[in-house]
């Protein structure tokens, strides 16, 4: 029976289409939903940690890898788009992949998905380590050496970012709503701060745009393997932006728009990104000195701003560290009760089990949050081991996107959406296929570009032959585990495929 998307009750039968009960409290707007993907990426919070890392190899060139990463990206967003409109499911990237490839494959999208978004919130959370105590130094609350390779350093971004995993554990407790709400203010804070950085980088910049043409400062050798490494800055970058498809269940009329605000999280972050990078660039005080390749953004911002207008800089982007862990989080915890409401979890009744007044699964944020404590503690004496655990934890994500994207290309040569499709949603038509390709072929090539076992990377202060091939070898690692409890929970390892008739039929509001 067909339904309109035009109200709660309609929403909650296009759910119960795909034979589910809406228990998730649905109050998200468009601009919740946008904010949820943009606070993932938090461009404010990823460039200031990694500028350096960019600079440091490809020169003042290395600029070109974020127009290139971003279309290759954007690429996966549209097909993202197009099956956020399909299948307006929490946890996006397991049923994606599930309805397209059948239940193995989607649940291996759904565990390498969750590997690596707990990673990636303990590295957002350890860059309270990087502002805090620039802004006050209270906030260095163990030792005197703030920088994250001491052992002081170290031990207070452990204290720090466990403190944020905490407030971020509690606020997804409390409601999506709450959540919401702060995550809406945190964005509008760093979009507002983003604006900032880039105003005062232009208006005070100390040369032309043509700087981006420099590559006097790369990494010595040929310059292309230097711009490869370089390019791994702004694939650290753009990733998440299918949040909003992850609180699908906890958004109005969610079929129109999270196709939107997928593709807007990302084109926002894409373009912000892009003016800071030149923004920078452009007024840096040397390209040569050696400041830019090791201070990055924080070095640029302290030479251009004094106190008290660099510090509240330094405020906004430790307000984008804060909603970039809550929104990580949130989106983790979905993701854990969509597979646990399928049964594909161990503890699975646990897991899938959401509090009737606040609408949320508690127990996957409390088991996200520590997990993300339990990473943060490696980072006591083996910052080394932490930072390879983070690189190896991007690859999962591109993993996860081509088992959404490599199904779905094998789909549409099958027919897929057909003649079905809705008039009103989001559809890429007859550019589908093509999108489609160019999305896989990116996400294989930026895939072994991550994983390739470079010293620079992996083993920057030295290190055995396991950290140099840690990316590969953590693959196989999860992979062998996630078989082995697939087994356990499941007990049937052959994928079953799942046809066109889980999608209810729908009109348009």
């Amino acid at each position: 029976m067909a339904t309109t998307l035009n109200s709660p009750d309609s929403d909650s039968a296009d759910l119960a289409g795909f034979g589910y009960q809406p228990v998730l409290h649905r109050k998200l707007g468009r601009y919740a939903s946008f904010a949820a993907g943009f606070s993932f990426v938090s461009i404010l919070t990823t460039i200031f940690q990694f500028f350096g890392l960019g600079y440091s190899f490809g020169g003042a060139a290395f600029f070109w890898t974020w127009p290139l990463v971003f279309a290759g990206q954007f690429l996966v967003a549209l097909n993202f788009a197009e099956l956020a409109a399909h299948y307006p499911i929490s946890g996006s990237i397991y049923q994606w992949s599930r309805r397209l490839a059948g239940d193995l494959v989607g649940w291996f999208a759904g565990w390498s998905m969750i590997i690596a978004q707990v990673v990636t919130a303990a590295a957002a959370a350890i860059a309270l380590q990087v502002v805090l105590p620039s802004v006050w130094s209270g906030f260095q609350l163990i030792g005197d050496d703030p920088a994250l390779t001491s052992t002081s350093g170290a031990a207070n971004a452990v204290l720090l970012g466990s403190v944020l995993m905490v407030l971020t554990t509690l606020i997804n407790v409390v409601g999506v709503d709450v959540m919401a709400r702060i995550n809406a203010i945190g964005v509008t804070i760093e979009i507002v701060g983003v604006a900032a950085v880039i105003g005062v980088f232009f208006t005070k910049a100390e040369r032309g745009p043509e700087v981006v043409l420099n590559t006097e400062a790369a990494a010595p050798g040929g310059y292309m393997a230097a711009f490869l490494v370089s390019g791994l800055m702004a694939a650290y970058v753009m990733l998440g932006f299918s949040s909003a498809g992850e609180l699908a269940e906890e958004t109005k009329n969610p079929r129109k728009v999270a196709p939107r605000t997928i593709l807007s999280a990302l084109a926002v972050s894409g373009l912000g990104g892009g003016l800071m990078l030149l923004g920078a660039l452009m007024a840096a005080p040397s390209l040569t000195d050696g400041n830019l390749g090791t201070g990055g953004l924080s070095y640029v911002i302290s030479a251009k701003l004094f106190s008290p207008a660099g510090t509240v800089l330094l405020c906004a982007v430790a307000v984008a560290v804060f909603v970039c862990t809550l929104a990580i989080q949130t989106a983790g915890s979905r993701l854990m009760f969509s597979m646990a409401r399928d049964g594909k979890l161990p503890f699975a009744q646990a897991l899938s089990k959401v509090h009737p007044r606040f609408g949320t699964p508690i127990l996957p944020a409390v088991v996200f949050g520590a997990a993300g404590i339990a990473l943060l503690v490696i980072n006591l004496g083996n910052a080394a081991i932490f930072a390879t655990l983070a690189s190896v934890c991007v690859v999962m994500f591109y993993i996860a996107y081509l088992l959404v994207t490599g199904p779905m290309l094998r789909r549409r040569f099958q027919g897929w959406p057909g003649e079905s499709t809705e008039e009103g949603l989001f559809s890429l038509g007859r550019f589908g296929i093509a999108v489609n390709i160019g999305a896989v072929v990116w996400g294989i090539a930026m895939a072994i570009n991550l994983a390739w076992p470079r010293p620079e990377i992996y083993t920057p202060q030295g290190g055995g032959w396991w950290m140099l091939w840690s990316a590969p070898l953590f693959v196989v690692l999860s992979a062998a585990v996630g078989f082995a409890i697939y087994r356990a929970v499941t007990g049937k390892p052959e994928p079953v495929a799942a046809g066109p008739a889980e999608e209810p039929a729908v009109q348009p509001a």
